[in-house]
């Protein structure tokens, strides 16, 4: 039998881990909002049209923050569409997924959206089509407790209390030809400045985050950060990171090493902001936002002939990746990554949160259910706070297509405030278990412990609304006597020892 060995240390801290990690996304695309989280007239629907069958979902998932309305929608954006009496909103064309906007959720539902899923708002404001003054106006708006004109016109919609957004990003992906308001570095960077200096100086308690590059592949990464955060480094907190993955080619192996690639990316993102750090004299140290993460490339095909069909629709339903087991693994080993960066990374959002690339998938006026993904975030958000302790992990290796030396296991560790201790550990190899040996010298005997099991023999397997348990976590036989754990093989596993 394969075997690893695990030595941790509670004095070997990473970073005490942001509870923002475990955030999601929301945007105007598809039916992520529209049948999605908001449906009036659906059997599960409340009062305000919120399903509550997705609501119980969000709130097992624990999301701490939920970043809306976009994405590359915010970038063509009107915000005051999104208030006022809902029937006299304007439609408007979206020119960023060439659908039609009824803007009859906006941003007082969000609010109370988010109110009644557990989750705080990280609001976009738009800097591709407007500029400081409207992202200004919207945090004066939302946030400014009355007696000016904007605040003022928020008591008159219905909030006598300001709706308190404490994070906001900056616009979306603004180095991408395909964003509407595309602009140079040296442009956003000078803009983004002058829009966090405005936005500041409304309300000194929020925190912003800067776009980053809209991908590592692009041509502008690296020169991109740099540059932005050369114009805008003393009035941000973070720079956002955008990372999708896919397995066009059917390869399994080399699909679940890609997050050797966002290790990278991360630390070369962290790299770039404190070589600006060091040139500017600064004694700050800039946070990472990876605000957009996800297994991304089982719709493409399907959404080309939707938008070819029927553009400027409503609600279409686009980008509904049916997500199978290799993709929860990926997003385990993701999850596992980021935990592993918690000194750099603060934020991280999956996008997106219904329907959209999304854990959760609805059917109109049907049920609501949990896609495989879905639970190694559940599990990670609900059993990963605390302080992320260093891994000293000894495994085998193997090479895949565009990877080398890629561990046969991956792990993360989480020590508890209650003085528990959390292990987070994917078995990357298709075919033989691997046998964990847990040395936990520094911590003494456990109590009790249980060791939960993400497999499937078929690393296809989907759930449906029909079948929403074909792929969920399972508790197995937990014996560590010896201090070893087996790993099934192409596993996501959960081990929790108290001592």
């Amino acid at each position: 039998m394969k075997k690893a060995k695990l030595i941790l240390d509670k004095d070997y801290a990473i970073a005490k881990i942001d509870p923002r990690i475990y955030g999601s996304f929301v945007e105007h695309l598809g039916r992520c909002v529209y049948t999605g989280i908001y449906e009036p007239g659906h059997p599960a629907a409340d009062r305000e049209g919120f399903r509550t069958d997705v609501l119980e979902l969000v709130r097992e998932l624990k999301v701490p923050i939920v970043r809306y309305p976009g994405g590359n929608f915010v970038s063509g954006f009107r915000w005051e569409d999104s208030v006022g009496p809902a029937e006299k909103r304007p439609k408007r064309l979206d020119l960023a997924w060439k659908t039609t906007e009824p803007n009859t959720f906006g941003l007082h539902e969000f609010a109370s959206w988010a109110k009644k899923a557990k989750t705080d708002v990280m609001y976009a404001v738009n800097l591709g089509t407007r500029g400081p003054a409207d992202a200004q106006a919207l945090v004066e708006y939302a946030n400014h407790r009355g007696g000016s004109a904007w605040s003022d016109l928020r008591i008159q919609n219905g909030a006598k209390d300001p709706f308190d957004i404490k994070l906001w990003c900056l616009g979306n992906e603004m180095d991408g030809p395909w964003q509407t308001g595309h602009k140079t570095a040296l442009e956003y960077g000078r803009i983004a400045n002058e829009a966090a200096k405005m936005m500041k100086w409304t309300d000194d308690t929020i925190e912003l985050v800067a776009c980053g590059s809209s991908s590592s592949e692009m041509p502008t990464f690296g020169s991109w950060e740099y540059t932005v955060l050369s114009e805008c480094y003393e009035n941000v907190d973070y720079v956002s990171l955008h990372r999708y993955y896919g397995n066009p080619h059917n390869d399994t192996p080399d699909f679940l090493a890609s997050t050797m690639d966002l290790d990278n990316f991360i630390r070369t993102v962290a790299s770039i902001c404190d070589s600006v750090k060091g040139k500017l004299h600064s004694s700050k140290k800039l946070g990472l936002s990876l605000d957009e993460y996800n297994v991304w490339y089982h719709s493409n095909a399907q959404d080309q002939e939707l938008y070819r069909r029927k553009p400027w629709g409503t609600a279409l339903p686009l980008l509904e990746d049916v997500y199978n087991f290799e993709d929860a693994l990926l997003v385990g080993l993701m999850l596992i990554t980021i935990l592993k960066n918690a000194d750099r990374v603060r934020i991280a959002c999956m996008a997106q949160l219904v329907n959209v690339i999304a854990p959760i998938m609805t059917r109109p006026g049907g049920g609501a259910w949990a896609q495989t993904i879905y639970w190694p975030l559940q599990q990670a958000s609900t059993l990963g706070r605390g302080t992320s302790l260093l891994p000293q992990l000894t495994c085998g290796k193997q090479d895949t297509a565009h990877y080398t030396d890629v561990p046969e296991v991956d792990t993360a560790a989480v020590l508890r405030e209650d003085g528990s201790l959390v292990i987070f550990a994917v078995n990357r190899d298709l075919k033989e278990p691997v046998e964990l040996d847990l040395d936990l010298r520094a911590f003494g005997n456990f109590r009790t412990g249980f060791h939960s099991v993400l497999h499937h023999d078929d690393v296809k397997a989907v759930n449906t609304e029909a079948e929403p348990g074909n792929v969920v976590p399972r508790d197995v036989s937990f014996e560590v006597g010896d201090g070893k754990v087996l790993l099934p093989a192409a596993s996501w596993n959960v081990i929790r020892l108290q001592f």
